[in-house]
């Protein structure tokens, strides 16, 4: 008999953990099967609340038969270890985002995943938006002509209490990075996902606004392959009024701001209009408009119902573990860039990147103030699963 319903275990359960476990619990497709969280009482308090066995070492609910997959919601670096076992022990993965924090880690998830045969899923919910995936509609079927140029500037507010709310938050040791590992990975994916990976990065990173040992802004020039030039900006130390992002083709740019996404085509490819033009006046007419919006489910939900579905139905990805990894990637590269001032080319040198990384952990310091709070964004439950 075909299963019907996808029992999964969630493995860590502070806010995200938790955030994830109710929309499991919502899903027809989905039954939460068993939660593992390394704090003793937090394991409790969860698995008694959802009535699930619970666990505090994840090895122990992988090797429990009690599920078909595993949601990892944990700190960063424990996302391989643990995806490395459930896939040996023949489960399908759904990883929080980054999928690791070195692309050595996630060249080894990708690699068992496949070996595997199971599904293998990251969160990144952005892919889900209706202006995303109208985005990513338009570029594929040459609407605006070759990618020319990207824009993507990601604001986000961090207080110092945020940071102070766990010991892992904003160290090299405990999480791997600052605003590039942590908030910017969703709009750093569908970035790529639209304009392309870059085959050059130049950054700067810095500490600007907190008392924290990573960086809390970034930007970087970006040089593409086919000759495209690019910019990209994140920080938590900014207005927070979500991401703004311009792809640029030959024949059109894509925009989009505040959820609303516009299409500016020109009727002759700007490559054509230039060679043809003969007064030095003529400009290509310009034809602006707001297309609608596909009304498709989005947020977390969705992840989580085409995961499920995935694996009951074989539904295709949404947003395939092994395309994780191209986040990663790029937060590697800009991180290496702006510790070592100089340009970095992709595909990044992994070796290079393992050993300044195991530097900046080295000397990463235990932080002297800490308010431990596990809470929910209050923006992880907006639009869950509600199309617009």
């Amino acid at each position: 008999m075909a299963m019907k319903q996808v029992r999964i275990g969630v493995i860590g359960c502070g806010g995200m953990g938790q955030g994830h476990i109710a929309l499991i619990n919502e899903l027809p497709g989905a039954r939460l099967a068993a939660v593992a969280s390394q704090t003793p009482e937090n394991a409790r308090s969860v698995g008694t609340a959802n009535r699930v066995p619970y666990f505090t070492d994840y090895r122990r609910l992988i090797e429990s038969q009690l599920c078909d997959a595993v949601l990892i919601a944990t700190p960063h670096y424990f996302h391989p270890e643990i995806g490395l076992a459930a896939f040996q022990a023949g489960l399908h993965v759904l990883c929080e985002k980054p999928i690791a924090v070195t692309v050595r880690g996630a060249d080894a998830l990708v690699d068992a995943a496949e070996k595997s045969g199971r599904v293998f899923g990251v969160i990144h919910q952005y892919r889900t938006l209706p202006a995303i995936r109208l985005a990513r509609e338009l570029v594929e079927s040459g609407r605006i002509g070759p990618v020319r140029r990207t824009l993507l500037v990601d604001p986000w507010y961090r207080s110092q209490a945020y940071y102070e709310s766990s010991n892992w938050r904003a160290t090299w040791a405990g999480e791997g990075g600052g605003v590039l590992i942590n908030q910017a990975p969703h709009s750093i994916d569908f970035f790529l996902w639209l304009g392309g990976r870059p085959g050059r990065v130049t950054a700067r990173t810095r500490n600007r606004l907190h008392d924290i040992e990573v960086e809390d802004e970034a930007d970087a020039l970006l040089e593409y392959p086919n000759g495209a030039w690019g910019y990209y900006y994140a920080s938590t130390c900014d207005l927070e009024t979500g991401p703004m992002f311009e792809i640029s083709g030959d024949r059109g740019r894509l925009i989009y701001r505040d959820g609303r996404l516009e299409l500016v085509t020109v009727p002759v490819d700007l490559s054509v209009h230039s060679r043809r033009a003969a007064d030095m006046w003529d400009l290509p007419r310009l034809e602006r408009s707001e297309p609608p919006l596909p009304g498709t489910a989005s947020g977390h939900r969705e992840i989580i119902r085409n995961f499920c579905a995935a694996i009951l139905e074989g539904e295709p990805l949404i947003a395939p573990g092994s395309e994780g990894l191209w986040s990663v990637e790029f937060i590697n590269a800009l991180i290496l860039s702006g510790r070592q001032g100089r340009p970095v080319d992709l595909p990044l040198d992994r070796d290079e990147y393992d050993r300044l990384l195991e530097d900046l952990r080295r000397n990463s310091r235990p932080k002297q103030v800490v308010r431990i709070q596990r809470k929910v964004d209050p923006k992880f439950k907006i639009n869950q699963g509600k199309a617009k």
